[in-house]
């Protein structure tokens, strides 16, 4: 008990410091992150440009980024949000106007965060470059869920795990070899991108 006891404590500091200690400036870049985030626009926008500009390769990241990303999406916000019911964190706890934004849905797992990562993951093992340059609006997102009060520290901790799911549970083959026992899957980098499960 006491150690969940900890855990509630180090998330509400957590969320409270991301809250409140973010110069404004800062947190403007954040939102404007998230505004463009917001129903997936970037993730298709980097499938789109991925697969425009990278050739065979580039259209293969594009399809594993997406599929993933509609995964976690389906886990987090289809499964997850549904059995928890969390609250989102006390208005009183964000001294800016950005809490009046937020959803009125669960606020665990983090939806947005669970997406950025999938999409981000899934691009890394076929086009690591790519997914470097995914990586850090995908962590500027995660931090922007916490700073606008949308969300708790460990919603977003949560969300990333979803998204990081499919990579750990699947991990990739060397050159283009599907793991025994499991079936081809481009949304993890399994296998060939033209079959999918």
């Amino acid at each position: 008990m006491k150690l969940m006891a900890d855990v509630r404590s180090a998330d509400r500091q957590l969320t409270q410091q991301a809250a409140g200690r973010i110069p404004s400036g800062v947190g403007r870049l954040l939102s404007a992150v998230e505004e463009t985030a917001e129903s997936s626009k970037l993730w298709c926008g980097a499938a789109l440009a991925t697969g425009a500009f990278g050739g065979q390769r580039g259209r293969r990241a594009a399809m594993a980024g997406l599929t993933a990303l509609a995964l976690a999406q389906l886990v987090s916000n289809g499964v997850g949000k549904q059995p928890v019911d969390r609250p989102r964190p006390p208005k009183e706890w964000i001294d800016h106007d950005e809490v009046e934004d937020r959803p009125d849905s669960s606020s665990f797992p983090s939806g947005h965060t669970a997406a950025a990562v999938a999409f981000t993951a899934a691009v890394a093992p076929l086009w690591p470059l790519a997914a470097v340059a995914c990586a850090v609006p995908a962590a500027l997102l995660a931090l922007e869920r916490v700073q606008s009060g949308a969300h708790y520290f460990t919603d977003v901790a949560a969300g990333a795990l979803i998204g990081l799911g499919g990579r750990l549970a699947h991990p990739p083959c060397r050159g283009g070899a599907v793991a025994p026992g499991l079936k081809p899957f481009c949304g993890f980098g399994l296998g060939d991108a033209r079959t999918l499960i």
